[in-house]
This record gives C-alpha cells, sequence and structure tokens, in this order.
C-alpha cells in the first residue's frame, strides 16, 4: 500500500457519492454554495469515535449558525452507522466507505502508527470545504477528544 497524497488548503475537494446511514446517496455536490466540514473516522461505536462525533453533534447548532455543515465518513457498513446515529442521536450525516476509496481520494487512508506499531488504516482526519468545492482546511492525525474544540478555535468561532 503506497501512502496516499494529503489534500492541502486551496485543493479541490475530491468529489464523492457515498450512501447514508439509511442507504440513500449524499454527495458532495447537494452541500454546494456552503461550507462543510468533512471528517474521516476509524469505525462507529468505538470510544474514540463516539466521543469525536458527540462532539459534533453537540456543537451542530453552533456549527450551522455560522454556515457549517457536518458530514461524517468511516468505512462502516449503513447498518453499522444507522444503529450509530440511533444510539447516540448523531444529527448529521454518516456515511459508508466500505471500498475505502473516498478515505484514500483524500488521503485519510494508509500507514499510521498505533500503540507504537506500524498499521494501514483510517487516519482520522477532518476538512473544511468551502462554498466552491476548495479546501480551506486540511487536519492529518487528529485526537478523537478535542478536536472540535480545536476546529471552533481555528475556523475562529469561539
Amino acid at each position: 500500500m503506497t501512502a496516499m497524497s494529503r489534500l492541502t488548503p486551496g485543493d479541490t475537494a475530491p468529489a464523492f457519492t457515498l450512501p447514508d446511514a439509511d442507504g440513500a446517496p449524499v454527495s458532495l455536490a447537494d452541500f454546494r454554495g456552503r461550507k462543510v466540514v468533512v471528517y474521516f473516522y476509524p469505525a462507529a461505536m468505538t470510544p474514540g469515535c463516539t466521543k469525536q462525533a458527540c462532539d459534533f453533534r453537540d456543537s451542530l447548532a453552533s456549527l450551522s449558525a455560522a454556515g457549517y455543515a457536518v458530514v461524517g465518513i468511516s468505512p462502516d457498513k449503513p447498518e453499522k452507522l444507522a444503529k450509530f446515529r440511533e444510539r447516540d442521536a448523531v444529527n448529521f450525516p454518516l456515511l459508508s466507505d466500505v471500498d475505502r476509496s473516498v478515505l484514500q481520494a483524500y488521503g485519510a487512508f494508509g500507514e499510521k502508527t498505533m500503540y507504537g506499531k506500524k498499521v494501514t488504516g483510517v487516519i482520522r482526519s477532518t476538512f473544511v470545504i468551502d462554498e466552491q468545492g476548495k479546501v480551506e482546511l486540511a487536519q492529518y492525525n487528529v485526537k478523537a477528544t478535542g478536536h472540535v474544540a480545536k476546529l471552533r478555535r481555528d475556523l475562529g468561532l469561539d
């Protein structure tokens, strides 16, 4: 597996259409004209991913008020995403990238260090895409806990 190239501000965000927790297609193009936070996480219903999703859930009203939509993407199947959404009252779209093609297009899948070992997997990453579909912010290897607060500071919201 080769290292995927990383996106940087000013790049055109890779287009995608993925099924949501109900199997309905959601595209990046659906958000054209508004800013969207697209974040990639390893696995629904794990402690870190739950913490991160709940932080986004709890910040969604203020992010929406500032003009941002939020979308979470993982390699989980829609059925697992539906359980995650119901269990934790996730109030934004969770998308399924089972073949990891979108994760790879965003550079959010590849080699990483976990517990001191090199492994291949999802690199927890967050992107802010502007109204024209350009990357405004690209953050790789983010921490699950405290990330939303940091992102809000980076966006000048707090």
